[in-house]
């Protein structure tokens, strides 16, 4: 009797553990994926995010000072505060423009030509409540890098870009219309190029083969006809070269030139202008790899060699040419051979850079004295 009691209590119970132990396995079976996805999440390195703030605080160098020095040291001592303003304030203008509306319309989807406004005032990028980071995607497999480190990163590209353009305007622009022109180019101008050029959806998003044409399609529209731009050819030296190139069509000769000296105020100034240029260009070229890896490496040596190429190549046509070399020579073959590689710097092997160099040098020799 005693034993029929116990079987009539112990099943209920058994039934009861059964039920409950199914109830868990099916929560375990609905919280399974969104577990996984949070246990397979990439995180940022941060060995990474440590070498792109580097990168970026190097880029910055390039502009303020190292732009405005080798600008201020060619001009007249009278304009030489003038260059300095502008490419200062100018600086600023288009960083507050990028972080608005620029970073918006050049990195995010939008149409083949320009982005969209999902990021308009940075927009999603952090979050002050639950103290989120959104990631962006970088040149590899699940490793993101924090957005507003790339936002920033960028965002000094697009500020030096603009100011390039200044030295082909220097002694004939006022400065009100400088800050208008650097806001109308930065808009119709730079943001198109730079998401033509440079936005794609990146590599995580080609989870199958057979969507890879529809996910390439939401890519720039240079992108997809296979552009290879490491670190900004065709978005910052093409674009910038071209405004430079019209707007001193347009303005014409400064005034008295040709019935009034006007040598370089302080070649000193720009010898340390372009010395500071070359330094920060490491975190320009090798910090496009988005990665403290192999190919920031690659641009990091390519940038370095195609530089001291082209300072030689250009110094040595100058001697042959007209019986001395010159500083302003010197420093003029360190931009032209910088300048070239940008492109190419996580492209070519190393012969590439001795190619490159040797070969601009020459090139932006015979370009400027005919």
């Amino acid at each position: 009797m005693r034993s029929t009691g116990f079987k009539e209590r112990a099943m209920p119970t058994a039934a009861r553990f059964a039920r409950a132990s199914s109830r868990l396995a099916a929560l375990f079976a609905l919280l399974a994926p969104a577990l996984a996805c949070a246990a397979d999440a990439p995180a940022p390195n941060k060995g990474d995010t440590a070498w792109m703030l580097t990168s970026t605080a190097l880029v910055l160098l390039m502009s303020v000072p190292a732009l405005g020095l080798f600008y201020g040291g060619l001009v007249r001592t009278k304009n030489m505060l003038s260059v300095l303003v502008q490419v200062f304030v100018g600086f600023s203008l288009v960083t507050v423009l990028w972080c608005i509306y620029g970073y918006s319309l050049a990195f995010t989807e939008g149409n083949s030509v320009i982005g969209g406004f999902s990021r308009l005032f940075l927009r999603g990028t952090f979050d002050p409540v639950t103290q989120n980071f959104s990631l962006a995607s970088t040149f590899s497999r699940n490793t993101p890098l924090y957005e507003l480190v790339y936002v920033a990163f960028q965002g000094t590209f697009a500020a030096i870009t603009c100011c390039l353009i200044l030295g082909s305007v220097v002694e004939r622009m006022k400065f009100s219309a400088v800050l208008l022109f650097l806001f109308i180019w930065f808009t119709c101008s730079y943001c198109p190029i730079a998401h033509m050029v440079w936005y794609w959806p990146g590599p995580d998003a080609y989870t199958q083969t057979a969507h890879a044409a529809e996910v390439s399609a939401t890519g720039g529209l240079i992108w997809r006809w296979g552009a290879l731009d490491s670190a900004g050819g065709t978005v910052v030296h093409i674009n910038a070269g071209v405004a430079g190139l019209v707007g001193a069509f347009v303005l014409g000769k400064r005034v008295g030139f040709g019935r009034e000296p006007m040598a370089p105020h302080s070649l000193t100034m720009t010898m340390i202008g372009a010395s500071l240029l070359w330094f920060g260009w490491f975190g320009f070229n090798a910090g496009s790899a988005l990665e403290a890896n192999g190919s920031a490496a690659l641009a990091f040596m390519n940038t370095y060699l195609a530089t001291a190429c082209a300072v030689l190549s250009w110094t040595a046509g100058e001697w042959v040419a007209k019986g001395k070399p010159s500083m302003l020579g010197a420093a003029s073959g360190a931009v032209a051979g910088l300048v070239a590689i940008t492109p190419a710097a996580g492209n070519v092997g190393i012969p590439g850079a001795f190619a490159i160099g040797l070969g601009v040098g020459l090139v932006c020799l015979w370009g400027v004295t005919g």
